[in-house]
């Protein structure tokens, strides 16, 4: 069966109705997969679509949507189903009409509430992918354990086998060596993250009401989190004073923040190249100064 009358046919058999598309149109704003929106009498449903290959990624983003709104404390668009058909992997996803702006007080607030459940250790149940680049989130008790050897680590090895200078792995050695320090006197929770959550990955109903999607989630500092929403644009400042009267951030974190946002960096090095290559090379020697 080809892939659209396949999408058709699970979307029935989930929502226990006769639907038919009458209406499909491409998405704009995707950079990795396809995206669409169909009409099936009147329901509508966002669709991503790309090679077969794809389907644990799609597999992994909705039990991550699943996660996240099993805490009661953000909205996130409700996965229907996945699967493969002609060749290709989907997802279908509520839909949701999103604009770029509302309640920034309120997502400040709801983040908070994510971060306050808590695990037993750090990672999470399954790995996912941050962007196009797999994210390894095997369990660990020791958070400096886990951010040096599944996210540093591992972005580390990446730059090496994609060819980026060799400066880096110096720099990055050194850095690991001396990642204990950057925690001296923190100890973070294994609280519940997005995981990437850059203001691309937010929108608001109509209603202003803030909406998550696109999430990598796991147990970790919730300040990686924080720190992700500093890179590439930001978050207004209502945003951030409504997230610290929720729950002050500790002492250090105008430091650990570098920390956090390097593996982002880092990924999108591995990813684009270019001017990110640079910009990781700075913020490490800016953090094995901070550690020495």
């Amino acid at each position: 069966m080809s892939l659209w009358p396949h999408i058709e046919q699970a979307i029935r058999s989930i929502a226990g109705s006769a639907f038919h598309i009458r209406h499909r149109a491409p998405v704009s704003g995707g950079c990795i997969h396809n995206a669409w929106q169909i009409d099936c009498d009147g329901t509508r449903f966002f669709v991503k679509t790309n090679r077969a290959d794809a389907l644990p990624a799609f597999a992994a983003e909705a039990a991550g949507l699943r996660t996240l709104a099993a805490s009661h404390s953000v909205r996130v668009p409700q996965p229907v189903c996945h699967g493969t058909a002609d060749g290709q992997a989907y997802l279908v996803l509520e839909w949701l009409d999103l604009q770029n702006r509302g309640n920034a007080a309120q997502l400040g607030q709801q983040l908070a509430a994510l971060h306050r459940p808590v695990a037993p250790q750090f990672g999470f149940e399954h790995d996912n992918h941050i962007g196009n680049t797999p994210q390894h989130n095997a369990w660990r008790d020791d958070w400096v354990a886990f951010w040096r050897d599944q996210r540093l680590g591992f972005q580390l090895q990446l730059a090496a086998k994609n060819g980026l200078p060799r400066s880096l792995q110096t720099q990055g050695t050194r850095l690991m060596a001396q990642l204990g320090n950057l925690f001296a006197g923190h100890q973070p929770y294994p609280s519940l993250l997005h995981g990437d959550l850059w203001h691309g990955n937010v929108g608001y109903t109509p209603g202003e009401v803030p909406v998550m999607f696109d999430p990598a989630p796991y147990y970790g500092d919730r300040e990686a989190d924080l720190a992700m929403t500093e890179l590439f644009g930001g978050f207004p400042a209502e945003f951030y004073a409504a997230y610290r009267a929720a729950w002050p951030l500790d002492s250090g974190y105008a430091v650990r923040k570098t920390l956090y946002k390097l593996y982002h960096v880092l990924n999108h090095a591995n990813l684009f190249g270019g001017g990110y290559v640079q910009q990781a090379a700075t913020m490490m020697q800016t953090l094995l100064t901070d550690s020495s």
